[in-house]
């Protein structure tokens, strides 16, 4: 797959197959319109194309926006590599792109840039300066300009009862069933293994602690949570506590890992992390004593949970 920073970088003599939209999350939904996508530029001799933008439209748009995203770009394009896609387009969006008139972005950037045969976008797709225009507008435009506008129909979309907005309540509330339901895959937690005060080594649980430098990317909620990841080519299973350390009195938010059957030093190392499912609250213990006891309470449950899944 090819990775373009912006419009102006993309570069292809071919014909392309085009969507277009934020696609935070890659979820089930997503993925329906991105097999259409794939599958329709293999049998038309021509490349599949996505255009997404960052920063998410809303945080620019909106500036008191709080939203978290479900994906890192890197996260994002990992998963879009793995569905086979040829090519995406990351545009850095901005108040100056949003204010391209409906005609203009069709001419000069699907037409003209991407040399568009045709796209596949969703019903209720609008686009333009004040999202002004429509899915109508598009196939007005497609016979003047001379590509096919494919139209995935509310049924279509609604078949698959999923949005990303329903994927960030349930991973904000701590509900991974649901959440990775909704997504098709674990959901995902990508960063760097940094020193932390390595308490966890002193009480017999050595933890890596995992150093997110993305602050759009959403954080489950505090909590224990089982999860896997790939080490050294291989996958290891573990469980992490997302929270504040309150038994010595922590203050700042930390993600700690602590992995099952692995003791190679992985400091400097970036990772992703699977999250598979929450096993309880962060807890207070009035003794450390109490906090291993718990800890490997956890562990012996997340063992168990493995073994029924792998």
């Amino acid at each position: 797959m090819k990775i373009f920073s912006s419009i102006s970088e993309f570069n292809s003599n071919k014909k392309t197959i085009v969507t277009i939209g934020t696609f935070d999350g890659v979820h089930i939904g997503h993925q329906k319109i991105i097999e259409k996508l794939i599958q329709e530029s293999k049998s038309s001799d021509s490349e599949s194309l996505i255009l997404t933008f960052f920063p998410h439209p809303r945080m620019v748009l909106h500036e008191t926006s709080s939203i978290k995203l479900l994906n890192t770009i890197n996260e994002k394009s990992s998963l879009l590599e793995k569905m086979g896609l040829d090519n995406l387009v990351i545009h850095p969006f901005d108040k100056e792109f949003s204010n391209l008139s409906a005609e203009e972005f069709v001419k000069t950037i699907l037409v003209d840039l991407f040399n568009v045969q045709k796209i596949i976008i969703g019903y209720d797709h609008r686009f333009g300066k004040n999202r002004a225009a429509n899915i109508e507008n598009l196939i007005e435009f497609g016979e003047k300009y001379g590509f096919e506008v494919e139209q995935i129909s509310a049924q279509e979309i609604d078949s698959v009862s999923v949005s990303s907005t329903k994927i960030r309540v349930a991973i904000t509330n701590g509900n991974m069933a649901v959440a990775n339901e909704f997504l098709g895959y674990d959901y995902l937690l990508s960063g760097k293994i940094i020193q932390g005060k390595q308490l966890g080594r002193t009480i017999g649980f050595p933890t890596a602690n995992l150093k997110i430098k993305e602050n759009y990317k959403l954080i489950p909620k505090i909590g224990v949570y089982i999860v896997k990841s790939i080490l050294q080519e291989k996958t290891v299973f573990g469980i992490m506590n997302i929270g504040l350390n309150p038994t010595v009195n922590g203050e700042d938010l930390s993600i700690e890992v602590h992995f099952l059957d692995f003791d190679s030093d992985i400091y400097d190392t970036e990772i992703t992390v699977s999250v598979i499912e929450r096993i309880r609250d962060e807890q207070k213990f009035t003794s450390i004593d109490l906090l291993k006891s718990q800890i490997q309470k956890d562990k012996n449950f997340a063992i168990s949970y493995i073994e029924k899944i792998v």
